[in-house]
């Protein structure tokens, strides 16, 4: 019983070594030295002809034309923003699917009501009109 005693008291001394933490450390310290080798590498190996064309914008290949600073719709913000909170809420559905015989009742009338707000708002942009693009 006392040989239990000790290693259970010298465990938790052992996993926090900062010893263990030496490998951590040792890939940290390579990766920054590969990332500072392949930039100065690059900078001073690379070739350094500015011409025109190498220093015109890159848009894919096709030949830019207006300015970019036009005004967009807003609808088109409004609908990516309404996209981004309506996937947000299928992120909270998976704690529930995993914990779900868990959770109960409860949990089916919890999860009932969130979809209900959730669908009392998606009713009333419908109503709003916040999805018709055509003005």
């Amino acid at each position: 019983m006392p040989l239990l005693n000790v290693l259970l008291t010298a465990a938790p001394a052992a996993a926090s070594s900062a010893s263990n933490y030496f490998p951590i450390g040792l890939q940290l310290l390579f990766a920054i030295g590969f990332v500072a080798t392949m930039m100065v590498g690059t900078h001073l190996l690379g070739p350094k002809r500015r011409t025109g064309d190498k220093l015109e914008n890159f848009a894919s290949g096709i030949e830019s034309h207006g300015d970019a600073r036009q005004p967009m719709a807003i609808k088109y913000f409004l609908v990516a923003i309404l996209f981004v909170l309506f996937d947000v809420e299928v992120i909270f559905f998976y704690p529930y699917a995993v914990n779900f015989r868990g959770l109960g009742w409860s949990g089916f009338w919890s999860v009932l009501m969130f979809v209900g707000f959730f669908a009392v708002g998606f009713f009333y942009i419908i109503k709003k009109g916040a999805l018709q693009w055509e003005d």
